[in-house]
């Protein structure tokens, strides 16, 4: 038989949990309405032809954009972290953003769920928006040092952005802060490597790929940095099934129409698929 002061009653459940009493408890307080600003989110979606297709596109778009929002944000946090020696609070942060990147490449599985003939019913909608002008995809792409100042002009018309991509251009990247950590920790690495332009995307380097050998192969005397390896080799992985994901389903929503932004459309991101961020990381399975 069950203790009486371990059950609730009807009336009790009813009292406690009813609609009316629940949103009487809630006056004048926060509610998870309004800490999320449900309001501005929900009512963020403006279609322009009224294609029943247009939502998905809006609300996917959106929600990737938050989803990189979130990205930045982690990345951010681990700049210093990289910068002083601390490198296991920066795993929990890489942990994140590979489940971050997870979400962005299923995405695209929802967008494929559109077919060519859904697309163009409201593509003349869209004018001159193309997923290229992503400022936040353009920042995640220099923090991790896929650098090219011609990409920023397409945000000329809005300074605030164009700013803040010009400091992200100009600075170290993290795979930058990652190669400066190794020569603190006693690798060879090249002057070049450690004082540069830091807005002009670096070349593989030798002294590089030597330093990335030796911790491979000492993976126990180095295994914060062979961890750390792993960590970025699986970033890089997952951005270039992102952009696969990308192309494939471009290509199979377009074919291989010109871009709404005027870009060559699945060419400019065929070519995009090849791009190694940490190229040394992928070189030393060769040397080994």
């Amino acid at each position: 038989m069950s203790d009486p002061k371990q059950t609730l009653g009807e009336d009790e459940i009813g009292g406690r949990f009813s609609g009316e009493r629940y949103h009487a408890d809630l006056e004048g307080q926060l509610s998870y309405h309004d800490f999320l600003q449900l309001d501005k989110i929900l009512d963020a979606q403006t279609p322009v032809t009224g294609a029943h297709d247009e939502t998905l596109f809006f609300i996917l778009h959106q929600v990737k954009e938050l989803w990189m929002k979130l990205m930045i944000h982690e990345l951010t946090a681990a700049f210093p972290l990289i910068r002083d020696d601390d490198l296991r609070p920066a795993f929990k942060i890489f942990a994140r953003v590979k489940r971050i990147q997870e979400n962005l490449i299923q995405a695209w599985h929802i967008l494929t769920t559109m077919t060519p003939t859904d697309y163009l019913a409201f593509r003349d909608g869209l004018g001159k928006s193309s997923g290229f002008q992503s400022f936040q995809y353009r920042s995640i792409e220099f923090m991790f040092g896929n650098k090219n100042r011609g990409m920023i002009k397409t945000h000329a018309h809005r300074p605030d952005i164009h700013a803040r991509l010009v400091e992200l251009l100009e600075r170290p990247s993290l795979y930058d802060e990652v190669i400066k950590l190794l020569a603190r920790r006693g690798f060879a690495i090249d002057a070049g490597c450690l004082d540069r332009d830091w807005s002009v995307a670096r070349e593989p380097n030798d002294s590089v790929l030597a330093a990335w050998t030796a911790i491979y192969q000492n993976s126990r005397e180095y295994w914060d940095l062979y961890e750390l390896a792993e960590n970025l080799l699986d970033i890089d992985d997952l951005f270039q099934t992102w952009r696969f994901r990308h192309a494939n389903t471009v290509e199979r929503v377009i074919g291989h129409k010109i871009g709404t932004g005027g870009t060559s459309g699945v060419g400019y991101l065929r070519r995009a698929v090849d791009i190694r961020l940490f190229p040394e990381l992928w070189e030393v399975r060769t040397t080994l």
